[in-house]
């Protein structure tokens, strides 16, 4: 099945969407979630499974973090991205794909990953001179699943529309924050359950990168 769009822009997920991650992301959030109980901000009855460390952040915002304290949970947040980035590799097809697409559609990573972090992981396997933009989390008003990042990029390339983009990741919150932007997403390896039990609504799901292309000719 192919999309009836004229696609002119790709958005990519970077871990375990172009890059096989080793971050460790449990222990992130459970090493920023003990940094944010002991300032008060969270208690121990906080329901930390049904949070990814972006929407925990979040509730700590609404609750009433100040800048300072945000920042050193980011900080600890690079800690485990440069750790987990040390040898990672990409997702099988990824080389392939992206060299199909060079030049024929502006290709932008955006990331929840620090900007530098994402910037060396990219350089280290290869694929970091084939985009037009990579946005980190400093581009960003707030982490995915808020569509900032994807409203970044859209005022980036102006000449092309939200529906004249597709996205792709591997989580609910790059769906979410696709579908706030207005851009129609690809589910990459995640159900379409687990996707449709946290809202989201995928255009399509894949198993292979490669598939992509399924979906951006028509």
């Amino acid at each position: 099945m192919r999309d009836d769009r004229k696609c002119k822009g790709i958005i990519f997920d970077m871990d375990n969407t172009l890059l096989q991650s080793r971050i460790d992301f449990a222990a992130m959030k459970e090493d920023i979630f003990r940094h944010l109980v002991g300032h008060g901000m969270l208690t121990e009855r906080f329901p930390l499974h049904e949070h990814t460390t972006s929407t925990m952040l979040e509730h700590a915002k609404q609750a009433g973090m100040d800048h300072t304290l945000y920042l050193s949970c980011l900080n600890i947040a690079e800690k485990h991205e440069v750790r987990g980035m040390e040898g990672a590799g990409l997702e099988k097809g990824v080389p392939e794909l992206i060299e199909s697409l060079l030049g024929k559609f502006v290709l932008v990573v955006v990331t929840n990953n620090s900007l530098p972090a994402a910037l060396k992981a990219l350089e280290v396997t290869g694929i970091k001179s084939y985009f037009d933009s990579i946005i980190g989390r400093e581009q960003m008003e707030a982490l995915k699943p808020s569509p900032s990042g994807f409203t970044y990029a859209l005022n980036q390339f102006p000449a092309i529309a939200a529906d004249e983009w597709i996205s792709v990741g591997d989580s609910w919150i790059d769906g979410e924050a696709s579908a706030g932007a207005g851009i129609p997403f690809i589910s990459y390896r995640t159900s379409m359950e687990a996707m449709m039990d946290k809202g989201v609504r995928p255009i399509a799901r894949i198993d292979h990168i490669s598939e992509v292309r399924n979906w951006i000719y028509g």
